[in-house]
Formats: structure tokens, sequence, C-alpha cells
């Protein structure tokens, strides 16, 4: 639910629902986040080897009108074979004639090489035109999914192998699962919330942890203060500054009220 809602501040598009219900039972976001058609493989492989392509017309036909998306997991036998004859011969003018686009997703093989393939015969097959800056841009009747192996690092991989073979970056959209959601820890960026002072008896102590093993979980005392340029100092040296840390809760009392837009639109005016 945590991870979930994290990945909504910054995007609308989500399968998981604990998120969806989190925004809106502790934030006040009547939905959240929203999705698209989309199977996963059994729903191929039931019809058989030999139905594959009944399997991907079935999907046109239910899901595919003017205007919208739906995604097709196409790996479940031969990934090439799919976008070059399934998709891009013996079902190309059916799903043109339904104005809709189909995002095409492989879901094994090595990413950074299966999502060029898998780029360039989509092309082939569909043809583009050049965008402004003089990348590649698919039809509009097919895009491309890449959420196997995704992570921070294979991303930008993707991203840099297509811009090197001369496709834009618009064509492809990634999964955010397991190791994009849960994989993060306190330990990514160094990020630990700790206790930094205590009063005792009317007056303040510095609480804090300095291990003479790992400076690097050396802990930040006393009282604290954050600044518009994300610099944490402690409240005595803040001066004429305004101090962005609010009161939100305290002593099992609610303090302020925060709505989901409203952590969209902070993340949006957060220095970068």
């Amino acid at each position: 639910m945590l991870g979930g809602m994290a990945h909504l501040v910054n995007f609308q598009g989500s399968d998981t629902l604990a998120a969806i219900v989190g925004a809106r039972r502790y934030y006040n976001a009547q939905m959240a986040g929203f999705s698209i058609p989309a199977n996963e493989h059994s729903t191929i492989t039931s019809w058989g080897k030999e139905g594959e392509t009944e399997a991907y017309a079935n999907m046109i036909e239910r899901f595919g009108t003017k205007g919208k998306i739906f995604a097709v997991v196409s790996d479940s036998y031969d990934i090439y074979h799919a976008v070059s004859h399934i998709w891009g011969e013996q079902l190309k003018d059916k799903l043109i004639q339904s104005e809709a686009t189909l995002v095409i997703r492989p879901d094994s093989g090595k990413p950074q090489e299966v999502v060029l393939e898998v780029m360039q015969r989509a092309y082939e097959k569909f043809g583009g035109q050049l965008n402004t800056k003089g990348y590649k841009v698919l039809d509009k009747s097919v895009r491309i999914i890449q959420g196997d192996g995704v992570n921070a690092d294979s991303i930008c991989e993707i991203l840099e192998i297509l811009k090197q073979s001369g496709f834009a970056s618009e064509n492809i959209a990634f999964g955010m699962g397991g190791a994009l959601l849960q994989k993060p820890n306190r330990d990514t960026l160094s990020f630990a919330m700790k206790t930094s002072a205590i009063c005792i008896d009317g007056s303040w102590r510095d609480v804090f942890k300095d291990p003479i093993t790992d400076s690097g979980k050396r802990s930040k005392k006393g009282r604290l203060a954050v600044t518009h340029n994300l610099q944490t100092l402690r409240l005595e040296d803040l001066g004429d500054s305004e101090n962005l840390l609010k009161p939100i809760y305290r002593n099992g009392e609610l303090l302020k009220e925060i709505d989901f837009d409203s952590i969209r639109k902070n993340s949006q005016t957060m220095p970068q």
C-alpha cells in the first residue's frame, strides 16, 4: 500500500488496488489511479499455441475501440514472431481499423536486447514518423511496455540503447513492480527517521548515534528544521528562514489533514 501510494504521487497508472484503497482511506483521494485492459500469460496460453492469433484477435474485439489503449503480453511462445507476423501482418488491418492503441508487452529475455528488437520489428511493420528532434516514433496504433527486469539501472540502459538506435522514448512505458516499489529501502538513499532530541524536566537534550565503525550512520541531533532548499539544520540556527517541518501528528491526535492532491502538488514544487 505504501509503495503503491508513493508511486501514485507522480504517476496515475497503477494496478495496485491496495494503493487506491490507501489513498482513498487516508488521503481523501476518490480515485488516485487508473489502469487499462491488460492480460497476463494464462489468458493467452489457455487458447493453446495454435490459438495464439485468435487470443490476440479477441483482445482487439473486446477492447480495441477508438482512442482506447489496451496491453497484450506477447512472449508466451515467440515474441519476435508475434510482433512481425501476428500483430504486424495477420492482425495489422484489424488493429488499425479499430483506431485503438495496442501496447505490446515482451516479458522475458534480456530487456536491453529484446526491447530494441521488438521496437525495430514494430517500426518495420507499422511504420511511424520522426519527431521534432529527429527520433523515430511508432505509428499511433502501437506502443511497447517493458515490465520484466525493470529497475533504475536497466531503465536508463534501455532508453540509452533506444536513443542510440534513433527511437524516441515516447514509444515505451515501463512497468513498476517489486524492483522499484518494494526493493528500495532506507539504505537506498541513506535515509532513516530517528529521535533527535528529548525534553526532560523542561530542558532539551540532543539524542543521536555516531558509530565509530560506520560514520555513514551518524544521525542528526537536536531540534531540527528544514529549509526550502531541503537543508536540514538545528532549529536555533534557522534564523529568518521558514521551517518547512510542520506538526502533523502529536500525542495520538491528528493535527492536520492532508489530501492526496496536495501531496502531488508538493512533489512538483520541491527543488530537484
